[in-house]
């Protein structure tokens, strides 16, 4: 297992990260090749705000399930995050820190073989989906010392419940990563078009393995990519950046970038500076 370098750590999907990642310092590990077809990386965050003082940070979530072990002011938790519908908001207070598990697109359903749409919009405990093994996992990798130590147990225990690989899940979050890096691919009749499946059976593919639907996918990817360009290039032509992520005209890249941020990409740009 090996650290990723903190220069190369992508922050997409986390909203204003470099404020962010002044309050909660990010390391991400890789998984060992048994585990590589089923989980993207382990991440580690530690928080410490001074008392009385809160932080809440958003993210734009990947279409992808968590496992994460917590650790804070009120007590331990071992949990499953589904994917959220709205953008993830956490308030951080007092010190915490956080051992999580972030799943490939598809690679949590072989560990259940449940509608992974079934999850989604939920957190629940880890206890319900892996049984009461869970909670001794989270002892483990809590009481494992430093992040490195706790990606190492998290991912001992997975080894003992490693499923029989999927090809099916596998397509799915193969789908999933095409979306992510094909600007063209904007409509799910275009994403049918490339798998060579229906629009129906591309949207029960998604439901079953992915858990959320093709055009959120889509959506999702464009505004990571909209948000994560505007703060690393404040100057970015909002007119070019929405030709660029393939929406016909700036109205529209303004109404579906306020309808996930809470806010016009404009007063995005200008939240930037905001401490």
């Amino acid at each position: 297992m090996e650290e990723e370098r903190t220069d190369e750590l992508s922050t997409r999907g986390i909203v204003h990260a470099a404020r962010g990642l002044d309050k909660f310092p990010l390391a991400r590990f890789g998984p060992g090749p048994d585990l590589a077809p089923f989980v993207e990386h382990y991440w580690f965050v530690r928080y410490d705000l001074p008392s009385g003082e809160t932080y809440v940070q958003t993210v734009l979530s990947f279409p992808c399930v968590h496992l994460a072990f917590e650790e804070d002011e009120n007590g331990r938790r071992a949990l499953v995050y589904g994917i959220p519908k709205r953008p993830f908001v956490r308030t951080l207070r007092g010190s915490g820190r956080v051992l999580g598990v972030r799943f490939r697109a598809g690679g949590f359903y072989p560990f259940r073989h449940e509608d992974i749409s079934l999850l989604t919009g939920l957190t629940v405990p880890a206890a319900e989906r892996f049984g009461s093994d869970a909670n001794r996992w989270m002892h483990r990798v809590l009481d494992a010392g430093d992040a490195a130590a706790m990606a190492r147990q998290a991912e001992q225990a997975l080894m003992a419940v490693l499923p029989e690989r999927d090809p099916q899940a596998e397509w799915a979050g193969r789908i999933v990563g095409r979306v992510m890096q094909d600007r063209n691919l904007v409509k799910v009749e275009q994403l049918a078009e490339f798998t060579g499946l229906s629009v129906r059976g591309l949207q029960r593919l998604f439901r079953k393995y992915v858990g959320v639907s093709p055009k959120w996918v889509i959506k999702r990817f464009r505004l990571q990519e909209a948000a994560e360009r505007i703060e690393r290039d404040p100057s970015v032509s909002l007119a070019d950046l929405a030709v660029q992520l393939g929406y016909f005209d700036q109205a529209h890249f303004i109404k579906d970038f306020k309808s996930v941020l809470g806010v016009p990409p404009e007063a995005y740009r200008k939240g930037l500076d905001v401490r």
